[in-house]
């Protein structure tokens, strides 16, 4: 694939992937559980966004108005109300376990990828049909 073909199209969904990917570490590595739910907030709006971008309207209106609306809502309220704080990062340094989910994640994370992106090599070049994803032929 040449440089000068690269659709514009292509280049947000990168960004917006990108996006996602960041926001969703982001949830699971900070200690603060509001900056995690912020984090959490935005990654949801991004896949929303996403799924704009691949004509799955009604998908990316779903996710807005359920995952970001109403779940993200609950889940804030139940901070709040908790009153959570950032662990102690002290006393979880020391312990071994971290650093075997680290590569067990690691691992697991490199199958998953394996998986996926080798299947998903001669796809891209196939085009949606006329209508994919919107509200009206889905009702």
């Amino acid at each position: 694939m040449e440089l000068g073909s690269i659709d514009p199209k292509l280049i947000v969904f990168g960004v917006l992937a990108a996006v996602a990917a960041v926001t969703a570490v982001g949830v699971v590595a900070f200690g603060n559980p509001v900056r995690s739910a912020l984090c959490l907030i935005v990654n949801f709006f991004t896949l929303a966004f996403l799924y704009f971008t691949l004509n799955a309207e009604l998908l990316g209106i779903t996710q807005i108005i359920v995952y970001t609306g109403a779940i993200m809502v609950l889940f804030l309220f139940v901070i709040m109300l908790l009153n959570l704080g950032a662990p102690d990062l002290l006393r979880e340094s020391r312990d071994p376990k971290r650093i075997f989910g680290f590569v067990f994640g690691a691992g697991l994370f490199a199958v998953i990828l394996s998986q996926v992106v080798l299947p998903l090599q001669g796809v891209a070049g196939t085009p949606a049909p006329d209508g994919y994803g919107a509200p009206q032929p889905l009702g």
